[in-house]
């Protein structure tokens, strides 16, 4: 019988599942703060009483992770995690250096089933959905790895965070808990291709988190040819929900657009992209393509890059340049995960 995973639960949820045991309701705030102490066993619970230690052993688990490899930049500091989950998949995360402290990239899924054809996470599928718990697991074994705590977090890693909407909107509640990791969501950022239906209904829910949109084209006819989903959820539809997300939550939209070479950048693209943007409350975060392997896409030289941020800056729209971090350990979500699952059906290892 597959054991319940205690950091899956809020801790009114844990509260619950104390009562059910017959066990005091205060236990539950005992054992939630040993749970992000980042112990990795039930007998490091001190003040639990053994025989309650006894019984979480018998059907619960601590779902912890393995870090598989780590990279560290020799450029900027940027780690780069390679983490073994429970069963034997494969996820990443990456961690990064700020003047104000640490951010950790996570991943929602095994895989992804979105297909945009300039990343690397969405070779070969979707496999499943991390649990609310197992997204969390990342910033309690990358904190324990590191030694510091991690302030911020971009939930823009292997998987698309809407596609498993439940759980990562459990995880932004648990992770908010002050008896747990204590981050709030204002330091949050969720990043979507554009799954229109939940969009309006995170909006609903009113979070303060940040909301970036995964736009990369100003068109239908040139999103259609790098991001299956806007068949489904095309620019008239995407836009207006954008809008909506703005008027209900009162926060600014980031909007990301990744600049290739000869297909997404160059003047007349900025242009175009800023008219579709215009009078909403939003940033534009530029992103030059990693080079991956098997896409055929480039990043545009920098000129290009400057004069297309100029263009936005000319329009009244804020945009930046995304820092390229962690450049020499190749620091983009799903190529460390890609690497490893060809080496292990049988490629070379370096």
């Amino acid at each position: 019988m597959e054991k319940i995973k205690l950091k899956d639960f809020s801790l009114s949820e844990l509260e619950n599942f104390m009562v059910s045991l017959g066990e005091p309701k205060f236990r539950a705030k005992q054992i939630y703060k040993w749970l992000y102490q980042k112990v990795s066993s039930f007998d490091e619970m001190t003040d639990i009483p053994k025989s309650l230690r006894e019984k979480l052993k018998d059907i619960c688990e601590i779902n912890t992770m393995i870090i598989q490899k780590r990279f560290v930049s020799s450029l900027d500091g940027t780690r780069r995690y390679l983490l073994k989950l429970g069963d034997g998949n494969y996820i990443e995360s990456v961690l990064m250096k700020y003047k104000h402290g640490y951010s950790i990239c996570v991943s929602s899924q095994v895989g992804c089933a979105m297909g945009c054809k300039f990343c690397a996470s969405t070779i070969g599928g979707k496999i499943r959905s991390l649990s609310s718990g197992e997204i969390i697991d990342q910033i309690i074994t990358v904190e324990r790895d590191l030694g510091e705590r991690i302030s911020n977090i971009v939930i823009m890693g292997v998987g698309e965070p809407l596609d498993n909407f439940e759980n990562v909107t459990a995880f932004i509640k648990n992770v908010n808990e002050p008896l747990g990791l204590g981050i709030g969501q204002r330091h949050i950022t969720v990043s979507t291709c554009g799954i229109v239906p939940k969009i309006y209904e995170l909006a609903d829910m009113r979070l303060q988190i940040t909301l970036a949109v995964s736009l990369h084209a100003a068109n239908d006819k040139a999103r259609n040819k790098i991001m299956p989903i806007n068949r489904k959820y095309d620019l008239e539809k995407l836009i207006p929900a954008c809008r909506y997300y703005i008027e209900k939550t009162g926060r600014r939209l980031t909007f990301e657009y990744t600049l290739i070479k000869g297909v997404s950048d160059g003047a007349d693209k900025a242009r175009e992209l800023a008219k579709l943007l215009k009078g909403m409350l939003c940033h534009v975060n530029l992103i030059p393509v990693n080079s991956v392997d098997g896409t055929g896409f480039s990043p545009p030289g920098s000129e290009s890059v400057r004069m297309f941020s100029e263009i936005f800056e000319s329009k009244g729209i804020p945009a930046t340049v995304r820092r390229e971090m962690g450049s020499d350990i190749s620091a983009a979500c799903g190529q460390l995960r890609s690497t490893h699952n060809i080496e292990q059906n049988g490629g070379n290892e370096n």
